[in-house]
This record gives structure tokens, C-alpha cells and sequence, in this order.
């Protein structure tokens, strides 16, 4: 197993409830997950412990994609969830875990993200590239408070 992590900080100008439905629900994760360049299906997801999701990301330029999958192994309704990550090729093996934390602020959500296990083929520097891009999508999602005409 691959000793490659990264962790990210963010603060986000929304509730805690917001971010953590945007980690929970197909289509919101679609949006905002993969980084620029790659779409994103999700084949199947059941947020609750012991649940499991399947999604995909296809790369727009090349059309290739790879998918993958996991199981959530620990929730907490709008403070913390923990699921693991398997790649569908062989050439990427291991376990990834992502440990992900809300905290409720003056400010509006501090969030924390950790994914540990990366297989050692990803340059870390690469997924923590990735990562970022989709917590800029993350936020550009769930920041605006948009009501309802």
C-alpha cells in the first residue's frame, strides 16, 4: 500500500449542510469532482455507511476515462465523512481512503479533505493539483445562494 497523501483546507462562505450534500448526491458530486478537462458520471451512489458508488471520468480532450469505486465507511450528516477509492485498472492498485471534515464557522464552513493511499503511479503533487481544481468547482457550487423565483 502506497504511503502518498494529500490534504487540503478551505473555507467556504456556506453551511456545513450544503457542502456536505454536495459530497452526497450523484449530481452535485458530478459537477463539481473532477478536475477541469474530465467529465464525470456516476453510475451509482449510496451515501450511508456501508454504501458504495461507482463513477467514471472521461478525459474531454482524448475521450479515454477510467473509472472507479468504493465504499463509505463512516458518516456524519453535515460534519464528516470517510470512503475508500479502488481504480478499476490494475495498473493503479491499492486503497485510497478520503477522510473529509465541516466545522461550522463564523465564517461558514471550514472544510478539511485527506486522501491517503494514492497509488504511487499518480505524482502526488498531481492529485493535490486535481484537488484543488475541484474544490474551486466545489465552492463555485455551493457559495451562491440562489432563491427560488
Amino acid at each position: 500500500m502506497s504511503n502518498n497523501k494529500v490534504s487540503l483546507h478551505r473555507m467556504l462562505k456556506t453551511s456545513p449542510e450544503k457542502v456536505y450534500r454536495a459530497f452526497t448526491d450523484a449530481l452535485a458530486i458530478a459537477s463539481w469532482l473532477p478536475p477541469y478537462g474530465f467529465l464525470c458520471t456516476v453510475h451509482e451512489l449510496d451515501a450511508k455507511v456501508g454504501g458504495t458508488y461507482k463513477m467514471s471520468f472521461q478525459n474531454f480532450s482524448t475521450g479515454n476515462s477510467h473509472s472507479f469505486g468504493g465504499e463509505y465507511v463512516a458518516l456524519e450528516p453535515n460534519t464528516f465523512l470517510k470512503y475508500t477509492d479502488r481504480f478499476d485498472d490494475p495498473n493503479l492498485p491499492g486503497t485510497m481512503t478520503t477522510t473529509v471534515w465541516l466545522k461550522k464557522t463564523v465564517a461558514g464552513t471550514e472544510l478539511k479533505v485527506e486522501q491517503e493511499g494514492i497509488p504511487d503511479v499518480i505524482p502526488v503533487e498531481m492529485c493535490y493539483l486535481g484537488w484543488q481544481e475541484s474544490l474551486e468547482k466545489l465552492a463555485k457550487l455551493v457559495e451562491p445562494e440562489i432563491p427560488d423565483a
